[in-house]
C-alpha cells in the first residue's frame, strides 16, 4: 500500500469519528454527517475513490463490516424486552415487510420507470431499516419503552430477513426461474440458523469454562463471527447475515455467559465500522445519476414516507395494546441504513455485468431513499414524539450506592429539589432506615444479575457510589458505565484510597470520576455531618454570587451539586469545572450556623486573644 492510500484510510477513519462527535454534540444521527462527508470527499472533490483504493476487496470488506454491526446489535437484544410486543415485531418483519415491498415496487415502476424486475429488486432492498440508523435516532427522540423496544427489534431482525428477500428477488431476476425461490429460501434459512446456533453455542461453551484468556476473548469472538459469516455465505449465498444475527441473539440470551466485555468491544468496533462504511459508500455516488432520476425520485420518497410505512404499521399493529399515538410514531420512523446501501451496491455491480438496463441507477436511488428518510425523520423525530406525547423526559433521577446516614443526607437534599433518588445497599439496617424515611430503595448488590433484571431505572440518569468500600464503588461504576455513560457515574473517594500507594490504587481502566473533588473524602463528609454540618441549597443572584457564597462560610462550605436555571443537575467533580452565575443553585455541605451565645463567646475569645 502506497503512502497516499494509507493517508486516505487514516483520513476516512478520523473524519468518521469527527462526524460521530458532531452528532453527539448536536444530538442528531451520525449518518447525516457521514453521508455529507462521503459525498464531499467523493463526487464533490474526488479526494476519495473507493474502487481505486480498495479494488476487488471493497465489497468483501463492506460485507464483513455489516456482519459485525448486525452481530453487535443482535447481541444486545433481550427476549424479556419484547414479550408484550412480540406479535407486533413479528408482523412488522413479515407482513409489514411484504406490504412495504409491494407498495415500493409499484411506486418505483410507475414513478421512476424501472422495469418490473428491477423495481421489485429495489423494493426488496429498501425494506430494511437497521440498527445503524435506529439506535442513534432512539437516543435523540427518547421514545417510550414500547416504541423503543419495537423499533430496536425490528431494526435488528429486518436486516437479515430483508437481505433474504432481496437475494430471492435477485435470484429470480438473474435466473428468470420463480421455482428456484423456494429452494434458495430453504437453503439460506437452514444454513443461517444452523451455523448461527453452532457458533453461539461454541462461543458460550468457551466463555463459560474460561477456556480463553482475558486478552483473547474479544478477538476470538470477532474471528468466530467472521468465520460463521463467511462459511454461511460459502454454503448458501447471502445466508451469512442471518447466521450472525441468530448467533448474537442466542448468545445474548443464554444464562451465565459473560458477554459484557464482548458487548463493550463490539459496540466500539461497530461505531468505527459504520463511520468508515457510510463515508466510503457515499463516496461512490455519481451526482449525474442522482439528477437523472428526476422528479420521480422525490415522489417515490414521499410514497415511502407517507404510504408504505404507515400501511405496514397499520396492518401490523391491529389488535395490539399500543395507543393511537404510539402507532402514529411507529408509522413515522423507518430510516434506511447500511445494509440497504451495501446490498444495492453489490447487486448493481452484478447486474451491470449482465447488461441489465437501468442497473446503474439502483445505487443512487437507494442512497436517495437513505438520505431522505434519515434526514427528514432524524430532524423531525423528537418534535413528532413530543407532539404525540410518546417521548420520555431527560432522566433526572440518581441512584446512590449506599444508604447510610451520609447517603441518606445527600438523597434528601436531591429529592427536596425534585430529583428522584433510589438508594441501593446490601445492609438491611440501612435499607430499613431509608424506607422509613420515605426513600425508594433496592436491597442487594447493584452489580448482581438480580439487579440487572429487577432494579427499576426508569427516569434514572446518574450513579453516585458512596460506600466505604472503594473496590465495590468501582465495580458499581463499571457495571453502570454503559447504562448511563462514563461521564455520569461517580465514586466518592475513601480515606483508604487517599492514602494508598500506587501498588494499592486501581488502574485507570477501572477508575471512574471522583465525586465532588480530590480533597473531599467520605470520612470528611461523615465527620462534618456528625459535628452538625448540614446539606443546604442556596440560590445565587447578582448580589449574592459564587464568591459571596464561599465567603459566607469562610471557605468551609463543600459544594456538592449545582442546579442550572433550567433545573438541570450538575455534579461537582475533580474532572469538571462548573461556572456558576445568577439563577443557579448550589447544594453544599455547610458548617452549622453559630448560635447567638456561640457568636458572643467567639467574639469575647477573639478580643481576649487580640
Amino acid at each position: 500500500m502506497d503512502p497516499h492510500s494509507a493517508l486516505t484510510l487514516a483520513a476516512v477513519a478520523l473524519t468518521g469519528i469527527v462526524c460521530q462527535w458532531l452528532a453527539w454534540r448536536l444530538k442528531l444521527p451520525a449518518i447525516l454527517f457521514l453521508l455529507v462527508a462521503g459525498i464531499i470527499a467523493g463526487p464533490a472533490t474526488g479526494l476519495l475513490v473507493p474502487q481505486a483504493l480498495f479494488g476487488d476487496l471493497l465489497f468483501p470488506l463492506v460485507s464483513l463490516g455489516v456482519a459485525v454491526v448486525l452481530f453487535e446489535g443482535s447481541l444486545t437484544l433481550r427476549l424479556h424486552e419484547i414479550k408484550e410486543h412480540g406479535r407486533v415485531v413479528r408482523n412488522l418483519v413479515t407482513l409489514g415487510a411484504l406490504v412495504t415491498w409491494g407498495v415500493i415496487t409499484v411506486a418505483t415502476r410507475y414513478l421512476v420507470g424501472f422495469n418490473w424486475e428491477l423495481a421489485a429488486l429495489f423494493g426488496a432492498v429498501v425494506v430494511v431499516t437497521g440498527p445503524t440508523v435506529i439506535q442513534p435516532l432512539l437516543r435523540t427522540m427518547r421514545p417510550t419503552a414500547a416504541i423503543a423496544s419495537i423499533l430496536r427489534w425490528e431494526g435488528i431482525l429486518i436486516d437479515p430477513l430483508g437481505a433474504l428477500l432481496a437475494v430471492l428477488v435477485f435470484t429470480v431476476v438473474v435466473s428468470g426461474q420463480q421455482e428456484a425461490m423456494f429452494t434458495v429460501l430453504a437453503a439460506m434459512a437452514g444454513t443461517g440458523v444452523v451455523l448461527g446456533l453452532m457458533g453461539s453455542l461454541l462461543l458460550a461453551w468457551l466463555l463459560r469454562h474460561h477456556l480463553l484468556p482475558h486478552y483473547l476473548v474479544n478477538v476470538a469472538t470477532l474471528a468466530l463471527v467472521l468465520t460463521v459469516f463467511t462459511l454461511a455465505n460459502a454454503l448458501s449465498h447471502e445466508s451469512g447475515l442471518l447466521a450472525v444475527t441468530v448467533m448474537g441473539m442466542v448468545l445474548g440470551n443464554l444464562r451465565d455467559v459473560p458477554v459484557h466485555e464482548v458487548v463493550d468491544f463490539k459496540e466500539s468496533l461497530s461505531v468505527m465500522i459504520v463511520s468508515v462504511l457510510f463515508i466510503i459508500l457515499a463516496a461512490r455516488i455519481e451526482p449525474t445519476q442522482l439528477f437523472a432520476l428526476g422528479w420521480g425520485a422525490l415522489a417515490l420518497l414521499l410514497v415511502v414516507l407517507l404510504v408504505a410505512r404507515p400501511a405496514a404499521v397499520l396492518l401490523s399493529t391491529r389488535g395490539s395494546k399500543l395507543s393511537r399515538n404510539e402507532r402514529l410514531m411507529l408509522a413515522w420512523i423507518a430510516p434506511r441504513g447500511i445494509v440497504a446501501a451495501a446490498v444495492s451496491a453489490l447487486f448493481a455491480l452484478r447486474l451491470e455485468v449482465l447488461g441489465l438496463e437501468q442497473a446503474a441507477l439502483l445505487v443512487p436511488l437507494t442512497f436517495w431513499i437513505i438520505v431522505g428518510t434519515v434526514g427528514i425523520q432524524s430532524l423531525t423525530a423528537r418534535l413528532v414524539a413530543d407532539r404525540l406525547g410518546v417521548s420520555e423526559p431527560e432522566p433526572r433521577g440518581v441512584i446512590i450506592v449506599g444508604a447510610d446516614r451520609l447517603a441518606r443526607a445527600i438523597a434528601a437534599a436531591l429529592q427536596e429539589q425534585g430529583f428522584p433518588v433510589v438508594l441501593a445497599d446490601g445492609h438491611w439496617d440501612h435499607i430499613r432506615t431509608a424506607r422509613m424515611e420515605g426513600f425508594r430503595t433496592y436491597f442487594g448488590n447493584v452489580a448482581s444479575a438480580h439487579a440487572e433484571r429487577h432494579l427499576d431505572l426508569v427516569g434514572i440518569g446518574r450513579l453516585l457510589a458512596v460506600t466505604q468500600r472503594p473496590f465495590f464503588n468501582a465495580l458499581a461504576c463499571l457495571s453502570y458505565r454503559n447504562e448511563f455513560g462514563s461521564d455520569r457515574v461517580y465514586a466518592l473517594q475513601t480515606s483508604e484510597e487517599k492514602g494508598s500507594s500506587e501498588k494499592q490504587t486501581l488502574g485507570p481502566q477501572y477508575s471512574c470520576r471522583r465525586l465532588f473533588s480530590e480533597r473531599v473524602t467520605r470520612a470528611m463528609l461523615a465527620s462534618e455531618l456528625s459535628r452538625g454540618a448540614q446539606i443546604r441549597t442556596t440560590r445565587l443572584s447578582e448580589s449574592f454570587d459564587w464568591h459571596a457564597y464561599l465567603s459566607r462560610y469562610h471557605g468551609k462550605a463543600i459544594p456538592l451539586f449545582a442546579i442550572t436555571p433550567k433545573g438541570l443537575l450538575r455534579v461537582f467533580s475533580a474532572e469538571r469545572e462548573i461556572k456558576l452565575g445568577p439563577g443557579w443553585s448550589v447544594i453544599g455541605l455547610v458548617p452549622p450556623e453559630p448560635t447567638p451565645e456561640g457568636a458572643a463567646t467567639a467574639a469575647v475569645t477573639a478580643a481576649a486573644v487580640s
